[in-house]
C-alpha cells in the first residue's frame, strides 16, 4: 500500500479505509494545490485524491463504490474533508474500470 500522506486526518482516513480490504490504497493530500478556494484549510488536509483497489468492489457500479468509501469514511467526510476524488477498481479492472 503506498500511502504518502500521513496527516492525522489522512491517517485515519487510510484507517478507515482498511475495512474495505484494499489491495492497492494511495491517498494524496492536494490542500496545498486549493488555497485561497472554497473549504481550503491552511492546516491542510482538506482535498484528498484516492486511488482504492479491493475485490469488495467486484459486481458493484461507479457510485456503489464511492457510497461504500463514502460509508467506510462516514463522519470525516462531514467535519474535515472538503473535497475527495475517488478512483475505485477491483484489482483486475484497468484504469478505465472505475
Amino acid at each position: 500500500m503506498n500511502a504518502p500522506s500521513t496527516g492525522p486526518v489522512a491517517s485515519e482516513m487510510l484507517r478507515r479505509l482498511a475495512a474495505l480490504s484494499p489491495s492497492r490504497l494511495e491517498l494524496v493530500d492536494d490542500s496545498e494545490e486549493h488555497r485561497g478556494h472554497g473549504g481550503y484549510n491552511p492546516s491542510g488536509e482538506s482535498h484528498f485524491t484516492l486511488r482504492i483497489e479491493s475485490p469488495v468492489f467486484a459486481g458493484k457500479s461507479r457510485l456503489e463504490r464511492q457510497r461504500m468509501v463514502h460509508k467506510a469514511l462516514g463522519d470525516l467526510l462531514d467535519e474535515r474533508v472538503h473535497a475527495l476524488s475517488i478512483t475505485a477498481r477491483v484489482p483486475t479492472e484497468d484504469d478505465e474500470g472505475s
